[in-house]
């Protein structure tokens, strides 16, 4: 055989194992054996396929994909039929990384100069997305809080939602940089930090932006307390919570011990925080730690639908709604009486009446 047959052949070849692969891998999607990050785990650990066969095709683009399994399945047969979930997410316009979402979420942020550790995209809905974009893990380091309390205070106010995301398709954040505080001088710099994080997390419950988590993994720790910061969580099923600082001898410190309890309960939070042990996605949705649970690949579109969806509400109801929640009827009473004399008020009364959509400023 030919040198130039030879390297035909072998294209050929590598070509077939690779759209026999993401088919497979589709079919395995499709049939609910295991979702998208485990698949890929799976193809890169046991396989050796570099990267795994989700993130390829999002890499090459759904809709070259399709393209190339159409013309496969004309000329080798139906074992290369295109599966229904990727025409699906090419009818959707979800093609991969140049489109921002494919298999896997992809970042888009702004034009110009950006930080390094969190990205800020915003989109012309309302929405606006914090990607939080220090891999593999997204600890949260000093740099990491700083840069999300430089994002946060861009879009306080003026976004009407924003999704707390990770860039990166395996964790959501692994929680606190542990190496990075043992350098700090815990009666100064660390208690310094304590207190921006703080300052952070309550600004987002008081704020009229709404907040939404978009778990998509692993969330321990200071990731975990910053989802509980959310006004909202949403989890992909592969997601796990946990506050693991008991196992390093210390305790919770951005909030875990007081909002968990809230969130779950004092028994079950109590338990997560004593024993450390993680739970997986269905079981926080079960205690209340998390509001939905969606398959891996659908994760992000929730989060967008729900961000869409809340911006649309009138934002100084939602204000008041965040601050006086769980604080008496007496301030309830207050704040109702601020908010029913609103703009806003008069426009969503008037909609209603007229049976029409209503259009709210925040006034």
């Amino acid at each position: 055989m030919s040198t130039v047959d030879s390297g035909s052949t072998t294209a050929t070849l590598v070509e077939r194992y690779s759209l026999k692969a993401l088919v497979e891998s589709c079919l395995v999607l499709e049939e609910g054996v295991a979702g998208i990050k485990d698949i890929d785990i799976g193809m890169m650990a046991g396989a050796g396929i570099l990267p795994g066969p989700f993130a390829r095709a999002d890499e090459a683009g759904l809709d070259t994909m399709l393209e190339a399994l159409e013309r496969a399945s004309s000329e080798w047969g139906e074992w290369f039929e295109p599966p229904l979930i990727l025409r699906r997410l090419v009818a959707q316009g979800r093609l991969g990384k140049k489109t921002g979402q494919g298999f896997f979420p992809y970042p888009r942020p702004d034009e110009g100069e950006q930080r390094e550790t969190v990205l800020l995209e915003t989109r012309d809905d309302g929405v606006s997305i914090a990607w939080l974009n220090r891999p593999p893990a997204n600890p949260l380091s000093p740099q990491l809080l700083r840069e999300l309390g430089e994002v946060w205070r861009e879009v306080d106010g003026k976004a009407r939602a924003l999704v707390i995301a990770s860039s990166n398709p395996f964790t959501f954040s692994a929680g606190a940089d542990i190496k990075e505080f043992t350098k700090m001088r815990p009666a100064e710099e660390g208690r310094e930090m304590l207190e921006s994080a703080h300052g952070l997390m309550r600004s987002m419950e008081a704020s009229r932006t709404v907040t939404i988590a978009s778990v998509n993994s692993l969330a321990f720790g200071g990731g975990c307390e910053l989802a509980m910061a959310c006004d909202f969580r949403l989890a992909a099923e592969s997601a796990t919570f946990g506050q693991p600082e008991i196992n390093l001898g210390i305790i919770p410190g951005f909030g875990g011990t007081q909002r968990l309890p809230r969130l779950v309960g004092e028994g079950k939070a109590l338990e997560m925080n004593l024993t450390g042990a993680a739970i997986g996605a269905y079981e926080a949705l079960r205690v209340g730690l998390v509001n939905q649970v969606v398959p891996d690949h659908e994760l992000f579109d929730t989060a967008l639908l729900w961000a869409r969806k809340l911006a649309e509400q009138a934002p100084l109801a939602i204000e008041k709604i965040k601050q006086v929640s769980g604080e008496g009827l007496e301030v309830e009473a207050q704040a109702f009486g601020e908010v029913f004399g609103s703009a806003d008020a008069k426009e969503g009364i008037g909609a209603f009446l007229g049976k029409r959509t209503p259009r709210f400023q925040g006034q």
